[in-house]
């Protein structure tokens, strides 16, 4: 089954980071790793993957939870909030608030 999750306020390179962590591994072992990471985008992606359990356990109820694990997950980049910040000498600096989508799909092994 499949989950997304859109315009997370972390930037896609961030994200990767801990997706790379739980890429491949089963359900319950990725949540467990997700609950102990220190990182900004865990929490949402723990989320994600608890959404994504629902979504399979709605769409099949003869679904066997604990044999589900994460086929794929990826990070593409989402739009940019341009904001501007006061500079010395009358100057402006753009700063980008980057955001991200995460798509996650879930199979059974």
């Amino acid at each position: 089954m499949k989950a997304i999750l859109r315009f997370l306020r972390v930037s896609p390179r961030k994200t990767r980071l801990v997706v790379d962590l739980v890429r491949g591994k089963k359900v319950d072992e990725a949540i467990s790793i997700l609950t102990v990471t220190r990182r900004a985008a865990s929490e949402p992606l723990c989320k994600l993957i608890e959404s994504a359990i629902a979504n399979a356990e709605n769409a099949d109820s003869e679904i066997d939870l604990d044999g589900l694990y994460i086929r794929e997950i990826y990070v593409n980049e989402g739009p940019t909030l341009k904001r501007f910040r006061p500079r010395a000498m009358g100057r402006a600096t753009r700063i980008n608030k980057r955001t991200s989508h995460v798509t996650c799909l879930l199979e059974e092994q």
